[in-house]
């Protein structure tokens, strides 16, 4: 089977980033976060991409109405064999705890998905304010965005987590930018200067 990674179009950056590009968007501006989302999710669907998306601070159907707004080719019941929107809570925690070993398989099950539906390639993004509430197991959050990085290495799925930096404190969004290779700012993909490899992350809590 091949899990090579493949160039892939961004939507919101003329670079091509390789499939399995774990990215972290820190915003603090709702106007920036959605035009940067829309057309990453624009691009996967443009390309017949496999995408999937999953809302905290709105409910579906509004994140379905709000791509449409901004001219996404949504379709009109918001999910579709190809293209999803879910509830985050429910996608990360589906036991009311988050198990990091259980949303790892996820991944891993998504893009077997990817590659036995025959899509050329897939993407998720996911809103983290979930992870605020106290749900059991969300202390291990960073944790299991570390062993993304192993996950996409074998699993190539272009991944976007979104935090939002007016609801993380200071030492929250300086894990968020050890665990992700490479972060957004101002609509351009770079190499992040704090990511720590998983074994380095990991290592204190030992």
């Amino acid at each position: 089977m091949d899990r090579s990674p493949r160039p892939a179009v961004m939507g919101f950056t003329d670079e091509l980033f390789p499939t399995g590009t774990h990215m972290c968007l820190i915003y603090d501006h709702e106007d920036e976060r959605r035009g940067v989302i829309g057309r990453f999710l624009d691009a996967g669907l443009q390309a017949r991409e496999k995408v999937a998306y999953f809302a905290d601070t709105m409910a579906p159907v509004e994140v379905a109405a709000w791509l449409r707004d901004m001219g996404v080719d949504v379709p009109r019941q918001g999910n579709a064999p190809g293209f999803s929107i879910t509830v985050a809570e429910k996608t990360y925690c589906p036991d009311g705890r988050f198990a990091p070993e259980a949303m790892l398989s996820t991944l891993r099950a998504y893009h077997q998905s990817v590659v036995d539906q025959g899509y050329p390639g897939g993407r998720v993004s996911g809103e983290m304010s979930w992870a605020l509430r106290g749900i059991p197991g969300s202390d291990r959050l960073m944790e299991y965005e570390a062993l993304v990085n192993d996950v996409l290495a074998t699993h190539p799925i272009t991944a976007v987590c979104q935090y939002d930096a007016r609801r993380f404190d200071g030492a929250a969004i300086f894990d968020v930018l050890k665990v992700h290779p490479m972060m957004i700012v101002h609509g351009r993909i770079v190499r992040n200067p704090y990511y720590l490899q998983p074994h380095e992350f990991l290592q204190p809590a030992r």
